[in-house]
């Protein structure tokens, strides 16, 4: 399984607003005076086209997961402490229900096996395994600068 581009961008982002919230366990997403950026500056510190970045600000804040206010005063910030968000819940932001096969979606029929498929009734078992696994990183992880 391979994340797709923005998945992996939206993953690069969430972590430099973290780094910028400054928000551990317990602590207010809108706490502190570095809570807020600008889409432009997280697209220089990341090197995201800042295209990019407004696009995926925009389903990040649709989810949940950032907050953006326009204006003077305005910015994005993490809508909740990072310690509260996972990489399930930003993969899930961009790319939808995380699932191995698309067989299990509604009105999906596209399979030349489903009907005879021995191992469909599987997949929600393996779906839900790779989602738990991915909720288990949480965004705290994933903004700790390695040296």
């Amino acid at each position: 399984m391979r994340l797709s581009s923005m998945a992996d961008y939206a993953v690069v982002i969430m972590a430099a607003a973290s780094r910028h919230c400054g928000c551990g366990a317990g602590e207010s997403a809108a706490a502190g005076t570095r809570a807020r950026l600008s889409a432009g500056q997280l697209a220089i510190e990341t090197g995201l086209p800042a295209p990019t970045v407004q696009k995926l600000v925009s389903r990040l804040s649709a989810a949940g997961l950032l907050h953006s206010t326009r204006g003077v005063g305005g910015g994005i910030r993490l809508a909740r402490p990072a310690a509260a968000i996972s990489l399930a819940d930003i993969v899930e932001a961009v790319e939808g229900p995380i699932a191995m096969t698309a067989c299990l979606e509604q009105g999906r029929h596209d399979c030349s096996l489903e009907d005879a498929c021995g191992v469909r009734d599987h997949w929600p078992v393996v779906n839900e395994a790779l989602r738990g696994a991915l909720a288990q990183v949480l965004l705290t992880k994933l903004a700790e600068v390695r040296r």
